[in-house]
């Protein structure tokens, strides 16, 4: 995640910095045009007094200014479960993250029920059920192809039963170009909304750091069907370079909860912006 930007900013260290190639490569760092002018503005207008180390330090003061300080403790409500709902594509690590979500919270000592609503992917199923028997976490689910919001409203039930502190639905890894499936994860929506208005609490998008602006137009989509309030980026311990969950932030407003930075459950983690921006430039 870390060394492309370092090693870009090493390469423009010398008096005659051309501009255009350094705004190209932030670009090139998924950090998005519209903050990548705003670097390089600053850049020029600082010109005469800049030294090589300063430039990623004016980098820092930008991305600092975008990314919230602090963010909303993940906190249970008295009474009745939170509802997340995790939305996103296939590939983009969206079960497992599931699945060490509930871990963070169950080791924090909350009361946790997962849903598996991925219906119309057996796999997905599997995969969150041997998670779960492996986290001893209570999971509920139908048969093959059942109805995802029906998997949701039963995961409600349970987690009210139960006194859970937590309800995590995983749903299916949609498309944002498929109409029909976005409409579905709309359903799910409403049906958690008649057990409690103000549910789900949580919706949360997850993204593969590697995808970059396809990430970043994922969030888009997504965010015209349903409102975001969190994301989950994944695979930055890989060429994922980081700078996307800056313009997804930058544009949408939608800030980064929790990291993926290995396949270990201990890889994942709450997102800290501070250490965030010193290991990303």
């Amino acid at each position: 995640m870390a060394g492309f930007f370092k090693s870009l900013f090493q390469r423009f260290t010398k008096p005659d910095i051309d501009w255009d190639d350094l705004e190209a490569a932030l670009i090139g760092g998924d950090l998005g045009p519209r903050l990548a002018l705003q670097i390089v503005a600053d850049l020029k207008s600082r010109q005469r007094t800049l030294h090589g180390a300063d430039i990623v330090q004016v980098a820092r003061e930008h991305v600092r200014q975008i990314l919230p300080e602090t963010i909303p403790a993940l906190d249970p409500l008295p009474g009745k479960p939170k509802v997340l709902l995790m939305i996103g594509v296939n590939g983009t690590g969206k079960t497992t993250s599931t699945a060490k979500l509930a871990h963070v919270l169950h080791q924090r000592g909350h009361k946790v029920v997962l849903a598996a609503a991925d219906t119309f992917r057996a796999a997905a199923v599997e995969q969150l059920t041997v998670w779960a028997e492996r986290l001893k976490i209570p999971l509920v689910k139908g048969p093959p192809n059942c109805d995802p919001a029906a998997v949701c409203f039963d995961g409600y039930e349970t987690a009210l039963k139960t006194q859970a502190d937590f309800l995590i639905c995983d749903t299916a890894g949609r498309l944002h170009t498929k109409h029909n499936l976005m409409e579905e994860l709309k359903k799910i929506h409403r049906i958690l909304g008649r057990k409690d208005e103000t549910s789900p609490h949580e919706v949360w998008l997850v993204v593969d750091a590697t995808t970059g602006s396809n990430a970043l137009q994922q969030a888009r989509e997504f965010q015209k069907a349903i409102s975001l309030t969190g994301l989950i980026v994944t695979k930055l311990d890989g060429s994922g370079k980081g700078g996307v969950l800056v313009n997804i932030q930058q544009e949408l407003g939608i800030p980064t909860r929790f990291i993926g930075l290995g396949e270990r459950v201990e890889d994942f983690q709450p997102f800290d912006a501070k250490r965030f921006v010193e290991e990303l430039l």
